[in-house]
């Protein structure tokens, strides 16, 4: 059974904020009027690479037990006694009140693992303002944000500690979950052939004439690593202006959404014809829906001079493609089979990197490292001056940077972080994104 982490406070401290922004959706109704959430609400949430419940309670108060609060908060308590783990949310802005302590003390009674998150700590004033909680006797506050996303690398990682790891049968499940994979790229560049050679039997429609196949359609499949796989032959892109007819506008509608539920994508080029903007099109989609890319370099066994080829096929990539620095290539003929056995180690490897979650601590040793080479420069006289960073996901690799005036950072310096942080962790091919923190200064003058 999943993990079941429930979400416990007393009114208007952020819970339901908390529970959407670990759900990744926004679920709850969230308003500033007390005791908005009365029924507790349940979600299969991704929480520290694996699946969790997460319950979403009401706010507890000391209330008789026939009216409303108290019902209420029975129903908490009852979420409690069949929970693996307890987020305990308190207000960092007004610091620890009564209600607090009795609930903290109440919940040490429980005997359920608790973890206390001191909400709306925003900036350093909130963070030391968070600190107060250590006097619950629960253990250490995790400091966040649940409104701006603060915080959440480091609650991702504090979670992760209190869950403990993965019973052998969920790592199962895990392992079971298939990959999906999208095999997309120009009409007639060989995308139903190379969906056939994988497969080993002729499953899509195949010939010279392009556009034979017109809808996305999936396969289940297991790779040579024994792994399930969603692949998924989609139709060919041809640049927009040619796209005239109806049905070829349903087919290209239907290629886009399978690129956006994929989390690797195969672009597949005719090595004979290289890489034109269609193709760079459809990568710098692959690119902004955040999927890791591998590049089959099909027709490879008719290529006669393949040093120049692959060349052009890589210096297209470099000038064009900033976030897929690096991404691999696979030279394939998908008619004969040559190199089709490359392909699927080559998605393996991507789809491992994109997945990946860098622990805050690691990814603050090379922050400092990476601001000691390079400060951030001046812009408009003032210094930025950048405090500390944290991955709170991946699915693609999410990198946060807090610092005063951080969301003037010139684009050049963004570039040489992404980079660095490529090059540090060894991350090639895997679009990463950047986003950049500023704390509100309640102090600064306005501007007028």
């Amino acid at each position: 059974m999943q993990p079941v982490i429930v979400i416990l406070g007393r009114p208007n401290v952020g819970k339901s904020t908390l529970f959407n922004r670990l759900a990744q959706r926004r679920i709850a109704l969230v308003h500033d009027t007390p005791g908005v959430t009365r029924d507790r609400k349940e979600v299969t949430a991704r929480i520290a690479g694996r699946d969790v419940t997460l319950v979403d309670t009401a706010g507890l108060e000391e209330a008789p037990p026939d009216t409303v609060p108290g019902r209420m908060r029975a129903s908490s308590e009852a979420a409690l006694r069949g929970a693996s783990l307890a987020l305990f949310v308190m207000d960092a802005r007004a610091g620890i009140t009564p209600a607090d302590r009795a609930f903290a003390a109440w919940l040490r009674r429980s005997r359920v693992p608790v973890l206390v998150v001191a909400n709306k700590a925003e900036g350093r004033a909130g963070t030391t303002a968070a600190m107060e909680a250590f006097e619950l006797g629960l253990g250490d506050p995790v400091p966040v944000s649940s409104e701006h996303g603060d915080g959440f690398g480091n609650l991702h990682d504090e979670i992760a500690a209190k869950l403990g790891p993965a019973p052998e049968d969920e790592a199962e499940v895990e392992a079971e979950r298939p990959l999906r994979l999208a095999i997309v790229g120009r009409p007639n560049a060989g995308k139903s052939t190379l969906l056939n050679a994988l497969l080993g039997e002729d499953r899509m429609i195949t010939g010279p004439e392009p556009g034979l196949t017109r809808d996305a359609v999936a396969v289940q499949w297991r790779d040579a690593t024994r792994g399930e796989v969603r692949l998924v032959d989609t139709a060919g892109m041809r640049k927009k202006a040619r796209v005239q007819e109806t049905l070829e506008q349903m087919s290209v509608a239907s290629t886009l959404a399978a690129l956006k539920e994929a989390e690797v994508v195969v672009l597949v080029l005719d090595a004979l014809l290289g890489m034109d903007e269609q193709d760079l099109r459809i990568a710098r989609l692959a690119e902004r829906e955040g999927r890791a890319l591998v590049i089959a370099l099909n027709k490879w066994d008719a290529v006669e001079d393949r040093n120049a080829a692959r060349r052009r096929v890589e210096d297209a990539l470099m000038t064009s493609l900033a976030q897929s620095k690096g991404v691999t290539v696979v030279p394939l003929s998908a008619a004969t089979g040559r190199g089709v056995d490359k392909l699927m180690p080559a998605v393996r490897a991507a789809y491992a990197l994109w997945n990946r979650r860098i622990p805050t601590g690691e990814v603050n040793r090379w922050f400092e490292a990476a601001l000691a080479r390079h400060q951030p420069p001046l812009v408009d006289g003032k210094r930025i001056k950048l405090r500390y960073a944290t991955m709170p996901k991946a699915r693609p690799p999410t990198l946060v940077i807090f610092g005063t005036r951080a969301d003037v950072l010139p684009e050049d310096y963004r570039r040489y972080l992404v980079n660095s942080f490529r090059d540090h962790f060894t991350m090639p091919g895997v679009p990463i994104r950047l986003q950049l923190r500023s704390p509100r200064n309640p102090y600064a003058e306005d501007e007028g």
